[in-house]
């Protein structure tokens, strides 16, 4: 007994005595991001912590490749916006899959820091469909000799399905998988169920006030042109209703992440809002004719990640492409308390679906080419 305790007393003195003396000061946002950066330095020896430009598509575009170790399969990550990058919030939940991973994010064009890299004028007529695809399979070019690898996962989210899925239908050799999260298949049935959602929901609670906003805009979508200004009450009310964060009125979680972040200086988190603003109206017309409808085969394996409350890409026309789409191998996996931020909202689960149903096809090791 006494020998138990001598021994627990004096692991305790030692972990005391490694705790460095520090001087009593107030805590700050550098404070904070310079815990998280510690946090998640990566310190394996055969792992990747990489932050690099590279020239894609004529500009330079910002590139964050993270995982413990370098032999595991890589994920090219497609981020959602079209200007919200995920670089910035990739703290708050990619750490466990970069042991399964390496992860690769980038700031697309407008978006982020990659937004400061340019004279907006200079890009905004590149600002189209087709522009993002080949920007994101010259990255997998890139990304592929860098790390050695004959294919890559190729993950979109929300708007980056759009991007993803061109990209795979387009270069589909690259790619051992596509997996969508929150994806698009049509944006005019998108836009339609989330209306309806937010009007059933003001109707259900009797919101005076969502009722009068919504029903200025109706029919929604319609003959009408969908402008920023309709799309913006059309979303406010299903997000209000938990459509983008599942159980939330609003997702302050995930836009106030950047300002803890390792990677994102105080203009960097200012260049977010900026770039949302000067891209969306650039591509809003071409987008709001995406239909993915029309494909009814898919050249790789496809796994399609769904929230059952996403009401702002929802979920049930994915669902139904998925069922008759013909695919090497295809799964669906609904996230039972989810909306449309999988990652953070469910990040348990999103992890071992990546791990048991995604990672399975990428069974190359690093080096075979």
């Amino acid at each position: 007994m006494h020998t138990a305790l001598h021994a627990l007393l004096t692991c305790a003195f030692a972990l005391l005595a490694a705790i460095p003396t520090r001087a009593a000061e107030p805590p700050t946002m550098d404070a904070a991001r310079a815990i998280i950066a510690d946090l998640d330095r990566i310190v394996a020896p055969g792992g990747v912590q990489e932050t690099y430009k590279l020239r894609i598509g004529g500009i330079d575009q910002w590139v964050y490749a993270r995982g413990q170790d370098r032999a595991n399969p890589v994920i090219l990550f497609v981020h959602g916006g079209p200007a919200s990058p995920m670089s910035p919030s990739m703290w708050m939940f990619q750490r466990p899959l970069e042991e399964y991973f390496t992860v690769v994010q980038y700031d697309q064009r407008g978006a982020g820091r990659t937004f400061l890299e340019t004279d907006p004028d200079s890009i905004a007529d590149t600002l189209t469909i087709e522009r993002y695809v080949d920007d994101a399979i010259e990255l997998a070019e890139r990304v592929r000799e860098r790390y050695a690898k004959r294919k890559l996962i190729l993950v979109g989210h929300s708007w980056g399905t759009v991007v993803g899925m061109r990209a795979a239908l387009k270069r589909p050799e690259l790619f051992h998988a596509y997996v969508g999260i929150g994806q698009v298949i049509n944006v005019r049935d998108n836009e339609r169920l989330s209306f309806e959602y937010g009007l059933a929901q003001a109707k259900k609670h009797g919101n005076a006030e969502a009722l009068r906003e919504l029903e200025s805009i109706a029919p929604y979508p319609g003959d009408a042109p969908i402008t920023r200004d309709r799309i913006i009450i059309a979303r406010k009310w299903p997000q209000f209703y938990g459509g983008l964060t599942a159980y939330r009125e609003d997702s302050t979680y995930f836009f106030d992440a950047p300002k803890l972040s390792p990677e994102y200086a105080a203009a960097d988190v200012a260049a977010i809002d900026k770039g949302n603003v000067f891209t969306l109206g650039r591509v809003l017309e071409e987008f709001l004719d995406v239909d993915f409808k029309p494909v009814t085969r898919f050249p790789i394996p496809v796994v399609m990640l769904m929230g059952r409350h996403d009401y702002t890409t929802p979920s049930q026309p994915t669902d139904e492409w998925l069922r008759t789409v013909k695919a090497p191998y295809k799964r669906g996996i609904w996230f039972e308390r989810s909306a449309h931020m999988i990652p953070f909202e469910e990040p348990g689960k999103f992890l071992m679906s990546l791990v048991e149903h995604v990672r399975p096809l990428a069974a190359e090791r690093a080096g075979d080419r």
